[in-house]
């Protein structure tokens, strides 16, 4: 450990604190419809979405919105099958690679319909770019808008006092999709693909390039559209890597400013979460103590990580003849080192989003227990976008509901 990966560690927390409370309050206005900077510019879009689905934006009752919900991830998730099975008659498959089996499009297809993201197969040898792009990155956004707009029903749920909206209405299902995806998933990842090409992170749709090797053989190197997708595989925490070798690839993480970038979009949406809910409760403290556990989870989870990680194991290094407290860099990257591969696998795990930048694997057995603890948490330490804020609520409720048995009061929860 040195001072220099605790200020790194330190920095980047005071960077999430910074946001947390403009971007909260920017997501309560979309929520809820009021006035806002982008309204203006990308109105237009919201509207067109709504003629062209024929949506009415009437409030809807929690079954009609829940039908919403699961019929349209049903939908989307038959249309990333479609694709994938498809994807040899498609175009912008410029390595010609076949249809992908039907039990991993399946699989995938239901894994990134439930921002799960979990991949059985090799990136870069399996997924052509239309796949990438109008299946994967497509769901990342969708998944993604789904789970805000779950949270934010939710929090309608438990804070509206019946301000005349329609007795059991907690908003409707197809707008709060369509406002999460265009007012806040979009704009946020156009700006920071932008900044990933600025970092040497590729962007293209050209076919995989060959390169020879001293040895005189050939070296197929990969290409693709891989900064847009990077964006919003971060910024949903969906996770999912365009190459197999998730953010540790430098196509995808080339230096420590892109994973930096990478870190701080996979809990900026959380973290703002928070302070949404604080203003639709009409307290903001509820909303602060629910940062304040969440930001508790996360210090005590990289402290023990980086602790861990940076003191490495006697066993392991002493057998290598190597002096003991050098710090553990196994199945990590040069470019990022001990300090933020370990503030990477405690965010990225926090927040469920899959996205790696080391093996967690070759963690220490300290340092590797983080990984676990914050996967078996069920993300509420900022969690997923949307499945952070409804996952700490729930356990907020179960909170006051066991107190108030223990001391003998009425259970309550925002005056429910």
């Amino acid at each position: 450990m040195t001072a220099n990966g605790w200020i790194q560690i330190l920095f980047f927390f005071a960077v999430i604190l910074a946001v947390t409370a403009p971007l909260g309050a920017f997501m309560y206005r979309v929520f809820e419809g009021e006035s806002h900077f982008l309204r203006r510019p990308l109105g237009w879009l919201e509207r067109l979405v709504y003629r062209l689905s024929g949506v009415d934006g009437r409030e809807q009752s929690w079954v009609r919105y829940a039908g919403g919900l699961l019929g349209f991830s049903a939908f989307t998730m038959l249309v990333t099958y479609a694709i994938q099975r498809l994807q040899l008659l498609l175009p912008f498959n410029p390595q010609k690679l076949g249809a992908v089996e039907a039990m991993s499009s399946f699989n995938t297809a239901a894994s990134f319909t439930t921002n799960t993201n979990w991949q059985g197969y090799t990136g870069e040898a399996t997924m052509s770019y239309l796949s990438q792009m109008a299946g994967l990155a497509w769901h990342n956004f969708i998944s993604a808008a789904a789970g805000i707009a779950v949270a934010v029903a939710l929090a309608r749920g438990l804070t509206r006092r019946g301000e005349g909206r329609g007795p059991g209405t907690i908003g409707n299902f197809w707008v709060d999709l369509t406002r999460a995806t265009v007012y806040v998933l979009l704009p946020i990842s156009v700006v920071f693909a932008l900044l990933f090409v600025s970092q040497g992170m590729i962007q293209n749709l050209a076919p995989y390039a060959e390169a020879a090797t001293l040895e005189g053989g050939k070296q197929v190197i990969a290409m693709g559209p891989v900064a847009s997708q990077e964006a919003i595989k971060q910024l949903g925490t969906n996770g999912g890597g365009f190459m197999n070798a998730n953010a540790a690839h430098p196509f995808e993480n080339p230096n420590a400013l892109t994973n930096f970038f990478s870190m701080f979009l996979i809990f900026v949406i959380p973290a703002g979460l928070t302070f949404t809910f604080g203003r639709m409760a009409k307290d903001q403290k509820q909303g602060w103590a629910l940062f304040g556990a969440m930001a508790f989870l996360f210090f005590a989870g990289v402290s023990v990580a980086y602790w861990a990680e940076g003191g490495g194991s006697p066993t392991i290094v002493n057998s290598l003849g190597v002096a003991p407290g050098l710090g553990n860099m196994e199945g990590k990257e040069v470019r990022f080192g001990i300090a933020n591969s370990a503030l990477y696998a405690t965010v990225t795990t926090d927040a469920s989003c899959g996205a790696v930048n080391g093996m967690h694997d070759s963690f220490t057995p300290l340092g590797g227990l983080v990984p676990l603890f914050n996967i078996q948490m069920g993300e509420v330490v900022f969690g997923g976008t949307g499945a952070g804020l409804y996952g700490m609520l729930v356990m907020a409720i179960l909170s006051v509901f066991i107190a108030g048995l223990m001391v003998g009061r009425t259970p309550e929860y925002l005056g429910k």
